[in-house]
């Protein structure tokens, strides 16, 4: 595996904090993106991480894609290289543990892409989101189109998407965009508070939970109920199903040590 300069990955306590770290604002060119994969791929395969935090650090989370790198761009290379940040913020929201995204500062284009891609978001009430394609004379690319609406609805996305706008942490959470707005000192801190809960919790069965709502998202309601009880049965064949039902009949509810099998 290459030596990653740009994006740092720290596996502790069962936790994954993903950092990109690419100054001044973390533009997500082809190099930040090819360590992302890798990165992504690593926690994907880890037989520790329960629960992962992706950050950008205490000053910007990511201001998109590098401008400079696509002014030289025709049709035929963006039909080839535009996809490579939607497929990272596709194995983003594949992996198959909880993700929480901590975003300070900007949060505009493929980064708010790549946020929406988490599970959950975090921001600080001075933090600065939005989708400036529009005035690029561009659209999103790498996801923003299709998630956005499905977080906040089509009405509101198309206001966001349409107009280029950015708003702040405060409006973020009041659109439902985030899910927590917090002072910028306290933004990782309360991503790692809303993980914590899943480092000991039943694996398998939060596997399943993520799996259910997200592809139940993708397909019809009866699909998505056939999904649901394909995945309620399998995990009576898990441990920690006879571990939490177990404790629940002897000691009340919320009282089980998981193990994670």
């Amino acid at each position: 595996m290459s030596e990653r300069t740009r994006v740092a990955l720290d596996i502790s306590d069962r936790l994954a904090t993903i950092t990109l770290t690419q100054p001044p604002v973390n533009a997500l060119d082809r190099h930040l993106v090819r360590e992302l994969m890798e990165v992504l791929d690593e926690v994907r395969r880890s037989e520790e991480a329960r629960a992962a935090v992706v950050t950008g650090g205490p000053k910007v989370f990511a201001a998109g894609g590098d401008v400079k790198e696509m002014l030289g761009w025709d049709y035929r290379k963006a039909v080839r290289d535009s996809g490579a940040l939607g497929d990272a913020c596709t194995a983003l929201a594949r992996l198959p543990i909880p993700v929480i995204a901590a975003i300070n500062g900007f949060a505009l284009g493929g980064g708010l892409e790549l946020a929406l891609a988490a599970d959950l978001r975090v921001c600080a009430v001075n933090s600065k989101l939005g989708f400036p394609e529009i005035l690029l004379g561009v659209i999103p690319g790498a996801g923003g189109t299709q998630r956005l609406p499905r977080v906040v609805g089509a009405s509101r996305a198309k206001d966001l998407i349409f107009s280029g706008r950015m708003i702040g942490g405060q409006q973020a959470l009041e659109t439902g965009l985030v899910d927590h707005a917090v002072e910028p000192d306290e933004v990782l801190q309360k991503a790692k508070e809303l993980a914590a809960p899943y480092l000991r919790g039943p694996a398998l069965a939060l596997r399943a939970a993520k799996e259910a709502v997200d592809r139940g998202l993708e397909t019809s309601l009866d699909h998505g109920l056939e999904l649901e009880r394909g995945l309620f049965a399998g995990l009576f064949a898990t441990e920690d199903r006879t571990i939490g039902m177990t404790s629940f009949v002897e000691n009340g509810v919320g009282k089980a040590e998981f193990s994670g099998r």
